[in-house]
């Protein structure tokens, strides 16, 4: 079996967490109100979200949550690198 680097796994996971979170702010900067609403409403199987949207996020706090995801999307990738490494067969 081989091993998973817990650095760069975590570090991919990282990246493809932020790249989402940049995507989830694309659409709220780029789409009405009600079209971003339905479409979170959509991915989160129908619970309505319109009384924890905010609009008013300023960028600084973007800036942060895109650190914060990417850290803790880090934390995550090397976890599951980590879990990977310790429980699975090895070759003899």
């Amino acid at each position: 079996m081989n091993k998973l680097s817990m650095p760069r796994f975590g570090f991919a996971v990282g990246m493809a967490f932020t790249i989402a979170y940049i995507g989830c702010v694309f659409v709220m900067l780029t789409v009405p109100q009600d079209v971003a609403i339905r479409f979170f409403n959509s991915l989160m199987h129908g619970v309505d979200v319109t009384t924890i949207m905010r609009w008013d996020m300023p960028w600084w706090e973007t800036v942060l949550g895109v650190i914060e995801i990417f850290v803790l999307g880090w934390l995550f990738g090397a976890l599951i690198a980590g879990c990977y490494n310790c429980c699975g067969k090895s070759r003899a």
